[in-house]
């Protein structure tokens, strides 16, 4: 019962996942990106913030640093924080690639991903420490 308590969790509620699958599909080829906003050191996401991948590539993100910006201080000024960020695979699993992993700039955050390789959308959430990958539980609400 142990290893069940200690996993890792994110809630997400379902118009937040409801954000995130629409923005994957609009815009396909092409990978999509967004950050989730909650309380300070929350696993409870209130909030999906979609950002330009000024990437533009069907296999890599880049989030915007001008809408990162953006995000980071609207959310603390309301009193909120950045506590994941979103991308789109849009043709292998949701799983993180090796560049994903090189990327996640936060121990902290989450890494959601939306894979759009199947008929059905799927959704899963990482946790990325010293490169090491651990999935967590999504809940929603």
């Amino acid at each position: 019962m142990s290893n069940q308590n200690s996993q890792s969790q994110i809630v997400i509620p379902s118009s937040v996942l409801e954000q995130i699958t629409q923005l994957a599909y609009a815009e396909t080829p092409l990978e999509c990106c967004g950050f989730l906003v909650g309380d300070f050191g929350s696993d409870v996401a209130k909030e999906f913030h979609a950002c330009r991948n000024i990437a533009q590539s069907k296999i890599v993100y880049t989030v915007d640093p001008r809408d990162h910006l953006r995000i980071e201080l609207d959310a603390e000024s309301r009193g909120l924080a950045i506590i994941g960020v979103v991308h789109s695979h849009t043709h292998t699993e949701p799983y993180p690639s090796q560049t994903d992993v090189g990327q996640a700039p936060d121990p902290a955050w989450h890494y959601v991903i939306i894979g759009l390789k199947d008929p059905e959308p799927k959704i899963r959430s990482y946790r990325i420490v010293d490169r090491e990958i651990s999935e967590s539980q999504i809940a929603s609400q």
